[in-house]
């Protein structure tokens, strides 16, 4: 198991580091890829505004040219430059010259909107692309001295062409820019995550590590000190019901053994048995309190919740306990009204039981027991109070931990397995009840176990 955890341990951070590696390597390669379409858009832009620049100044040119010298210059010019068309229109839209084709096979241009312009406003221009020569064309008209139009044009690269001519520059620069990214993630991942496996995991504040971590590492101290706890209190039960279960089987043992070797006279017999009987019972609700204890304790208890009559139930519980009042002379009494509690009876049954007993226990001889159950406004409560020993402050928190006993001396003479008020204690986190504890020395005890009300205790079990 422990081989499993260290392993899971390494792995971990592993994969911690991989996925940050790869966020920060996605998000480097969506960084490259706007960079390439917005540089490729640049670029485009950049191009055609220099296109522009040369053709409407290699037109100005020309045009100043043929006004000098006449329309004879152009052709001194066929053949020049392959890479700029130009033309010559008419004032009705005819080609009178073509530096790419025979202008007789040129329809007419009139309704060219660089011509149209030209006419009217002396220079126009356009882009689109060319039925003739099959590209994009960016055209630039002049109007000349004797009313024709001189119109120039050029060939001009799409966005798709640009963004293709860039892509060897963009793809080697991304290829280093991907490994450089790659090594220095990978650096930065291992410096990022070397505080995290080098965390103190048994005192979890003392490490001087991010603060984004400053509330885990506050849920592992609270889960680190629940585990302290619940491993001493295990401790202590461990420790506690070795004791409780030793000395009554150390009597039983002792007594028996008197007996065996024939140590016990034959009137006292019946005196020996009667103490082994005591201590063998004293066992069995030990025994069977802890196993009462622990289904609370795991929840496992089975038994379905009931509407239950406190009062009813408190009843019947006075009417069992009167022969055990009655060996003390404690006088028991009983008041209130009939009250629902929706809960489990067998388990209500023992906490008010436990309660009660308690009260004669704990009480002085000739005391008395004064119980009360009915409706208040907060639900269905119980009370049980006693005129007995009382029980000083600083106990009253620890009173329903187990075996926990105030009057440790005359614990045994008085019957108690100290696990009674734990029993409570957990039926009421059952039951989603409040117990609270009224007490002085030598004055008595008041404990008063409040329900909640049963459409509280439903939505509870929801």
């Amino acid at each position: 198991m422990n081989d499993v955890i260290q392993k899971n341990r390494k792995t971990s951070p592993k994969s911690m580091m991989w996925k940050i590696q790869k966020s920060m390597m996605a998000i480097l390669a969506v960084t490259l890829v706007l960079f390439y379409v917005i540089l490729s858009v640049i670029l485009y832009n950049r191009n055609i505004s220099l296109l522009q620049s040369e053709v409407q100044q290699e037109a100005k040119y020309i045009c100043t040219a043929i006004n000098i010298s006449g329309p004879e210059y152009l052709k001194e010019m066929d053949e020049v430059d392959v890479q700029t068309r130009v033309t010559r229109i008419g004032g009705d839209g005819n080609v009178l010259y073509d530096s790419r084709r025979d202008e007789s096979t040129l329809g007419n241009h009139s309704k060219r909107k660089e011509v149209r312009e030209a006419l009217a406003d002396g220079e126009g221009e356009d882009i689109r692309r060319s039925a003739t020569v099959q590209q994009d064309m960016y055209y630039y008209a002049l109007l000349l001295d004797d009313g024709t139009v001189l119109r120039v044009s050029r060939a001009m690269d799409s966005l798709v062409s640009t963004a293709i001519d860039v892509i060897p520059v963009i793809g080697g620069l991304g290829i280093l820019m991907m490994i450089l990214a790659f090594l220095l993630a990978k650096w930065q991942t291992k410096r990022l995550i070397k505080p995290v496996n080098e965390l103190d995991l048994e005192h979890p504040l003392d490490n001087e590590v991010y603060t984004e971590l400053t509330p885990l590492l506050e849920a592992m101290e609270r889960q680190n000190k629940e585990k302290e706890a619940v491993s001493n209190m295990r401790k202590e039960f461990s420790a506690n019901v070795s004791h409780e279960l030793k000395t009554p089987l150390t009597s039983i043992s002792g007594y028996a053994e008197i007996m065996k070797n024939g140590m016990v006279r034959p009137q006292d017999i019946p005196l020996f048995s009667e103490r082994i009987y005591k201590e063998a019972r004293r066992l069995i609700t030990l025994v069977e309190d802890i196993i009462k204890l622990s289904k609370l304790d795991e929840e496992s208890v089975e038994l379905e919740k009931e509407d239950v009559d406190l009062y009813e139930l408190t009843r019947e519980i006075v009417s069992r306990l009167a022969p055990q009042a009655s060996q003390k002379n404690i006088h028991m009494e009983l008041s209130g009204e009939p009250v629902k509690c929706f809960g489990i009876r067998q388990i209500l049954d023992e906490m008010i039981y436990n309660v009660c007993e308690n009260a004669i226990k704990y009480n002085n001889d000739g005391g008395r027991v004064t119980i009360w159950a009915g409706s208040t406004l907060q639900g269905a409560k119980v009370s049980v109070a006693d005129t007995g020993i009382g029980i000083p402050e600083e106990h009253q928190e620890r009173i329903f931990e187990r075996f926990y006993r105030v009057d440790k001396s005359h614990s045994k003479e008085r019957g108690g397995t100290g696990l009674g008020l734990s029993i409570v204690k957990h039926g009421a986190l059952l039951h989603g009840a409040k117990v609270s504890v009224e007490s002085e020395p030598g004055r008595g005890t008041r404990i008063e176990m409040q329900f909640p009300k049963p459409a509280d205790s439903y939505l509870a079990q929801l």
